[in-house]
């Protein structure tokens, strides 16, 4: 519905004036008006609706645009509200999904033919995203587990030397015996000459998993050698990415499917009952782990700025997992919280050897010369602004999340337990509202954004 207008003819006008008209507005528009109006001329004032915005859209796909490859109801309409008679977006929007599995270009396209609108690859966020920000490994000899391009896309994030699961199991055929069909006798000529593997990225759940358990194991307690036992078993191991913590997720069925996180707690449980050791990641990426949440708003205010909006000072995150989507962002949400203004105007430094739950930041000083895999630092905004130094310093006011009904969370569905990562449950309920779809969400936010 059109918000009426109130023009006033560019003038000198008397204190009484102005006080009537103060009288017919909010609060918020009283404010506007003094701003517009600091030589008491008024050129126009407006009832109730914003003319700009300062707030930008974080969604998931999986459970809250589609259920699998199914375009859930209500989402062309949700995104109607969100774009011009061009389909293209009025305010700062991104996608963020734990999938791993595709290029961004790919899930742009397939986005854009579901919503029939106009997304760029810019705005989708998947969890191996930020890999490229870890300059330190983009050189390494990597081994890369999950389904799709796997190699093309650890070359797109930077990665110059890398062998997949399947290319390493060709090489290593005596390592493979779970699968009978598959069995060889006699060993390949170049095991003992195979490159040493110097890192690990996991994008996703594979396809065979105990081939994938057997393999990742065996590089691990060889420290890249397979081919030949050692005498002792290397601790600290490899360094490990691990993209997309998702325990489960929401496809077709009724009921959420097994996600990486399972295939991630196999390997954990496996590492640690042959080694007695704890298995260690280099960095866990993807929802809920702060580092997606900075990058994504890095993106963000990237898109904003190429939009000529102001920059973003609230995020709000829609998704339908409580344990991922929910959890995350406000994790992330306190952590804004936390930092005083000072602090907010300086780099951080993320420290990557912790779990996401119990990272910290500290202050540009503290940095280490050390750049040993399992324990470095990262700062996050020298990586991220590199490109574009102008929003080095912008850091969101807050970071607000919205839980949709229409994925892993459902009232009507016996609840399961899905992340064992969840430090603190209170953290798993939304900040701003619970609604049924993300049409819903989409209309609470614009309507507190005065924009419906």
């Amino acid at each position: 519905m059109a918000v009426p207008m109130t023009t006033v003819s560019t003038q000198r006008f008397s204190s009484q004036l102005l006080a009537n008209l103060l009288k017919s507005r909010n609060e918020t528009n009283i404010k506007r008006i003094i701003m517009l109006t600091p030589n008491r001329t008024l050129t126009y004032i407006t009832d109730g609706r914003k003319t700009s915005s300062d707030f930008g859209l974080f969604f998931d796909i999986d459970g809250v645009i589609t259920r699998g490859k199914m375009l859930l109801p209500h989402s062309k309409t949700a995104f109607k509200l969100l774009v011009d008679d061009c389909k293209k977006f009025k305010i700062p929007t991104i996608f963020v999904t734990n999938a791993g599995n595709s290029m961004r270009q790919s899930k742009a396209n397939h986005l854009s033919q579901l919503l029939d609108i106009q997304i760029d690859a810019d705005q989708v966020i998947m969890s191996h995203s930020p890999l490229r920000m870890f300059r330190q490994l983009l050189d390494k000899h990597m081994l890369v587990s999950g389904q799709g391009p796997t190699e093309e896309i650890a070359k797109f994030v930077g990665f110059s030397k890398v062998t997949t699961l399947e290319q390493f199991r060709h090489c290593f055929p005596k390592l493979d015996t779970n699968d009978y069909k598959r069995r060889k006798a006699a060993p390949c000529a170049l095991e003992e000459f195979f490159p040493k593997i110097e890192g690990i990225v996991l994008f996703g759940e594979p396809v065979s998993w105990e081939t994938s358990l057997q393999i990742i194991i065996d590089v691990l307690i060889s420290d890249g050698r397979p081919s030949k036992a050692l005498p002792y078993i290397p601790y600290p191991h490899l360094p490990i990415l691990a993209c997309n913590m998702d325990f489960v997720w929401m496809a077709e069925a009724p009921m959420p499917r097994f996600g990486h996180g399972c295939f991630m707690t196999c390997l954990e449980t496996l590492y640690k009952k042959l080694t007695n050791n704890t298995l260690q990641y280099t960095a866990k990426l993807g929802k809920p782990s702060e580092i997606t949440y900075h990058y994504a708003e890095h993106v963000l205010q990237t898109i904003a700025l190429k939009m000529k909006k102001p920059p973003v000072k609230t995020m709000y995150c829609i998704g339908d997992n409580p344990a991922t989507d929910i959890y995350g962002a406000n994790l992330f949400n306190r952590r804004i919280q936390r930092l005083t203004d000072k602090r907010r105007k300086q780099p951080f430094i993320y420290e990557l050897g912790k779990d996401s739950s119990s990272s910290s930041f500290s202050s540009s000083e503290q940095k280490k010369t050390s750049l040993d895999c399992l324990e470095n630092d990262l700062n996050i905004y020298d990586m991220l602004s590199r490109d574009e130094p102008s929003i080095s310093n912008v850091i969101l006011d807050k970071c607000e999340s919205i839980l949709v009904c229409t994925g892993v969370f459902d009232k009507t569905r016996a609840k399961i337990r899905t992340e064992e990562h969840v430090m603190d449950e209170s953290m798993c309920h939304p900040t701003f509202a619970t609604v049924h779809n993300v049409q819903e969400a989409v209309q609470a936010v614009l309507e507190r954004e005065r924009m419906l």
